[in-house]
């Protein structure tokens, strides 16, 4: 039987479903604790793994040869986290996965729940609404930085994200907008004087 907090974060997580729908899927999470800047998935690493985040952040960051660090996207609870080169390319991580501050996670092994998502019809919307909402995150990223100027992609972050704000690094978001730390904080000094 399924713990009432665990039904209730599934229920959040597969929504159409019924609690004895998600029996059949209980029996493969675990739950994983992440410390501030422990690494969750290294470059290189193939860990078929996916991850509900109950609490926390995690940071999904690159190392560009140089040695600089690029954040590529920042997860935040209720949203899943996973390496998709891993899962849906089948090719070693290109990204580090790190949380930035404490984090709790409801952790699947991909293979296993995969086993169930095909075996119940059911849970096809589940898989579907998953590669979805992927491949949505990417396209909307990538047109913020192809449509937008640094000035909007920052105000649309802000929008999307105001909890963001205190919780990651200046340095951290200004690289995920593609902007120098500089520009931030020229960019931030504009809008407050308007």
């Amino acid at each position: 039987m399924l713990e009432k907090e665990k039904l209730e974060v599934y229920l959040k997580i597969f929504k159409g479903l019924k609690a004895e729908d998600l029996q059949k899927v209980a029996p493969f999470a675990k739950a994983k604790s992440l410390k501030k800047e422990e690494v969750y998935i290294k470059e290189g690493e193939q860990k078929k793994k996916v991850a509900y985040i109950k609490s926390g952040l995690i940071r999904v960051f690159a190392v560009k040869e140089n040695g600089v660090e690029v954040t590529i996207l920042l997860r935040k609870e209720d949203q899943f986290v996973a390496s998709h080169h891993v899962l849906i390319l089948e090719e070693p991580s290109r990204y580090y996965y790190q949380a930035l501050e404490p984090t709790e996670l409801l952790e699947f092994e991909f293979d296993e729940i995969e086993k169930v998502l095909v075996q119940n019809p059911k849970f096809g919307k589940v898989r579907i609404y998953f590669l979805r909402q992927t491949l949505a995150e990417s396209l909307n990223q990538l047109e913020t930085f192809v449509l937008l100027s640094p000035e909007e992609r920052y105000k649309e972050f802000i929008n999307k994200n105001p909890d963001l704000l205190n919780r990651v690094p200046n340095k951290y978001i200004a690289n995920l907008l593609g902007i120098t730390p500089v520009s931030l904080s020229r960019i931030r000094k504009r809008i407050a004087d308007k």
